[in-house]
């Protein structure tokens, strides 16, 4: 019988993806507990936050397009805002397929809290690296990300 030649493998410990997946995961899945005391998901958040940002109302589509979502995943996931009263619609009134979702005053007065429980978040798990270190981690993160070319918005 003939010995094949194997090549060596890597560690598992020793790739970045293990680090920064064991990082994400823990940092997640603490936040989305967090979030549970709001009612709120972190794919609600999300999406939230980006409309806070728009500043107005958008289409569900461009939510979709954003996180990479299809627009029936979006779909469900703005009728649980409705439900939750956190969002309004429209439907144009050239186009009935065409609708619009806007903030209401509930979400943009629960805004603030859950930002306030982002940053918690953050600082639970980034304290330990000083102001330096976290500045040049968001650096190397936003460069891999954009070489990468990694636009799509994570929702889990």
């Amino acid at each position: 019988m003939k010995k094949t030649q194997t090549k060596e493998l890597s560690q598992l410990k020793k790739h970045i993806g293990f680090w920064m997946r064991i990082v994400s995961n823990h940092v997640s899945h603490s936040f989305a507990r967090k979030l549970e005391n709001k009612a709120v998901t972190v794919a609600e958040w999300v999406v939230l936050r980006e409309m806070h940002e728009c500043g107005g109302a958008i289409a569900p589509s461009y939510i979709a397009d954003l996180t990479g979502l299809s627009r029936g995943a979006i779909s469900k996931l703005v009728d649980r805002l409705l439900d939750k009263g956190f969002l309004t619609r429209k439907e144009s009134s050239n186009d009935r397929r065409y609708q619009e979702i806007e903030l209401t005053k509930e979400a943009m007065m629960l805004l603030p809290e859950l930002a306030s429980l982002a940053d918690e978040n953050d600082m639970e798990f980034f304290s330990v690296l000083s102001s330096g270190e976290r500045k040049t981690l968001i650096q190397l993160l936003k460069k891999t990300a954009e070489l990468n070319q990694l636009t799509k918005l994570p929702i889990e």
